[in-house]
């Protein structure tokens, strides 16, 4: 691959497929446990499981796609150091505060709206703002420093070019959204909706169970020397 860089000759396909490489193994190990504990706290019905994971894969395509541009236009440089440091701090903020939301922004909630607990007001299924930490979970973890990645910002930086840049990362990024993660998210809420089956008031124990698992582990990112 060193002499196609030299050469200029690294296509649209091959960089996809690095993406693709990606998405079916490193992309499912390191994303799973964020997104996966995210559905199974709330519990989430296929649509919800699928929207929140459309949204996801969006905002990790989204962010391929500016780093790469940026590595085009700036070099290597800046967008490795936005997949280091920083990346890591911002998986951790994004899953420490993620952790927060299921806590005491997604309290149990009952089949057609009913509450789990007598005279509590029911509580709406979703709200249009529970889409927010899937997709900055999508635009966080696509910073985890890997050699994928590294790869794709070394090849973009190649270029010179912003423009070719942007094509590298969109192309990266859609093979990337081709992951298990697309059937395991969904899973995980199925999970979660089982177990709360005929036992309503497990939902607050649940939701609060999956938040404190996302705290932790924004917490080893941001802190890895304690653990």
């Amino acid at each position: 691959m060193l002499e196609q860089i030299a050469a200029g000759e690294i296509s649209l396909l091959t960089v996809w497929l690095l993406g693709v490489s990606m998405g079916l193994t490193a992309c499912t190990v390191t994303c799973l446990p964020f997104m996966g504990t995210w559905a199974l706290g709330r519990a989430s019905g296929q649509r919800e499981a699928f929207l929140h994971t459309g949204i996801f894969l969006g905002g990790r395509v989204f962010t391929y796609t500016v780093l790469a541009t940026v590595a085009g236009a700036a070099g290597l440089g800046l967008a490795k150091a936005l997949g280091g440091t920083w990346g890591n701090v911002l998986i951790g903020s994004v899953s420490i505060l993620s952790g927060l939301w299921q806590v005491f922004g997604s309290p149990a909630r009952g089949c057609g709206g009913a509450s789990a607990t007598p005279g509590v007001a029911p509580i709406r299924f979703q709200r249009k703002a529970d889409t927010l930490p899937p997709l900055f979970f999508g635009a966080a973890l696509s910073l985890t420093p890997c050699t994928p990645l590294a790869s794709l910002l070394l090849l973009a930086a190649n270029t010179g070019s912003a423009t070719r840049g942007a094509a590298y990362g969109l192309a990266f990024g859609l093979g990337a959204a081709l992951t298990p993660i697309i059937v395991l998210v969904p899973l995980a809420g199925r999970l979660g909706r089982e177990i709360r089956s005929g036992r309503a008031w497990l939902g607050r124990w649940l939701a609060g169970g999956a938040g404190l698992v996302l705290i932790v582990l924004g917490l080893r990112r941001l802190t890895p020397f304690l653990f």
